[in-house]
């Protein structure tokens, strides 16, 4: 866990004051979040109906089709997710709108009083924030993404009236135990009674593992397959469940994934009544719904502008293997004799290099390796060897503006090159920045 940081004065006060009540080692649980809920009034059973998504990757990027669906059908939306990339206001929306300064002054103020000091971790403080901010403002619908597995979580405290999965991968092992099924379990942990838990499309033993701890909670499970289902031809998103059938634009998010988070919220939003959400509204989302950092084109910017003209320049948090399998899976049609194809990467200490860079084997011009700033990461020489170890040209270079300063020395203007910055969402944070990109 990381310390937030704001150019507003009074705000990186108060966020340095939640981060020093942090332990040094994490211990996962719900007891002092609840005992600080308790406190406040219990804010979290005063919320509007909650839609909960859990998952290894893709959690954060069904959250956004959910908030589009929802929005779409002219509801106001609260939402929390994490992390941030540039400001930590990203984490929290308002009835549709990332909170302002002042209001989060004024929330963390309320808060780290109540605390009086109790050591809690930041996130199960800033949770708090999150939770008394939803229940003052008024709005329809509030989207949580959980942030490290499910059931120990802090966004767990919530009573939802839709859970949700998405994919599920090996990452925080450290945390949630060695294995797949390990995690599996902890993912499902979100599952509450007669509360629908809408789940993706598994191997057979994960799926299992997930059915097992959704039965013991007595959780509604509707999975992928034989409730619901959806396939893209024709140039569009088929969805299809129980109710019938829903021809869908493909999403504005790139990636073959995308569309299984797209349908994985379709399926959320229409397998519950509490608020309930129109075909129309379904299809604007697809074109509505906005994740920065996940397969990302930047703009024209400082960072980019260092580059022949028609060049690319891509971005994304993919920082374990199952997100690399998906983000390289994308660029899958990408020809490297007609256009190099280039890897910017930076990983966090504890992240598999191996894992990450295999799935770019084959598919790379080079790669080049970056520190991730301010973070305990793999260093570029580290990252180098991987690479070379797949196959793969490595070149250790300062940080990110530097490597594509290298490309671009190098660079064809007749084959302007296509680039791919990813490992950390820390280092999509610092690049959006860099480049003079907002991620709201």
């Amino acid at each position: 866990m990381e310390a937030a940081h704001s150019d507003n004065p009074v705000l990186d006060a108060l966020l340095a004051a939640a981060f020093a009540l942090h332990e040094n080692t994490m211990d996962l649980g719900l007891a002092r979040l609840e005992r600080l809920l308790t406190r406040l009034g219990n804010p979290h059973l005063k919320l509007p109906p909650v839609f909960h998504i859990a998952g290894t990757n893709g959690k954060g990027s069904t959250a956004a089709f959910l908030r589009a669906g929802l929005e779409a059908s002219g509801r106001r939306v609260h939402s929390y997710t994490s992390p941030h990339l540039v400001r930590f206001n990203e984490r929290i929306r308002l009835a549709g709108k990332i909170v302002d300064d002042d209001t989060l002054i004024g929330l963390l103020s309320d808060v780290l009083a109540v605390n009086a000091g109790g050591r809690i971790t930041f996130f199960e403080l800033t949770t708090a924030v999150a939770l008394l901010a939803f229940a003052r403002t008024p709005a329809d619908a509030c989207v949580v993404e959980v942030g490290l597995g499910g059931r120990l979580d802090a966004t767990n405290v919530v009573v939802p009236v839709m859970t949700g999965i998405a994919q599920l991968g090996l990452d925080h092992q450290q945390w949630l135990g060695p294995g797949i099924l390990d995690i599996a379990g902890e993912k499902a942990g979100i599952a509450k009674r007669r509360v629908p838990l809408v789940v993706s499309k598994y191997p057979r033993t994960v799926a299992a593992k997930v059915a097992e701890v959704a039965g013991v909670a007595g959780a509604k499970l509707i999975e992928r397959g034989p409730d619901w289902d959806a396939a893209v031809y024709e140039g569009a998103l088929h969805y299809r469940d129980l109710a019938g059938k829903l021809s869908l634009p493909l999403p504005r998010l790139v990636g073959p994934h995308q569309l299984d988070n797209a349908a994985l919220a379709v399926a959320m939003l229409r397998h519950q009544h509490v608020v309930p959400v129109p075909d129309a509204a379904l299809r604007a989302a697809m074109g509505w719904a906005d994740w920065p950092a996940r397969l990302q084109r930047l703009d024209a910017g400082p960072l980019t502008g260092v580059l022949p003209p028609g060049s690319e320049v891509w971005l994304d948090g993919a920082h374990n293997p199952a997100a690399a399998r998906a983000v390289a899976e994308a660029f899958r049609g990408h020809n490297l004799a007609e256009r190099p194809f280039y890897l910017v990467i930076g990983l966090l200490a504890a992240k598999d290099a191996p894992g990450v860079l295999k799935p770019f084997a084959g598919r790379t011009t080079a790669v080049y390796a970056v520190p991730v700033p301010g973070h305990a990461h793999h260093t570029p020489l580290d990252l180098v060897q991987v690479a070379r170890s797949h196959g793969l040209p490595g070149v250790a270079t300062s940080d990110v503006g530097a490597a594509l300063a290298e490309i671009a020395r190098g660079a064809d203007r007749s084959r302007p090159p296509v680039v791919l910055i990813a490992g950390s969402l820390y280092l999509a944070g610092a690049v959006l920045a860099a480049n003079g990109q907002d991620a709201g």
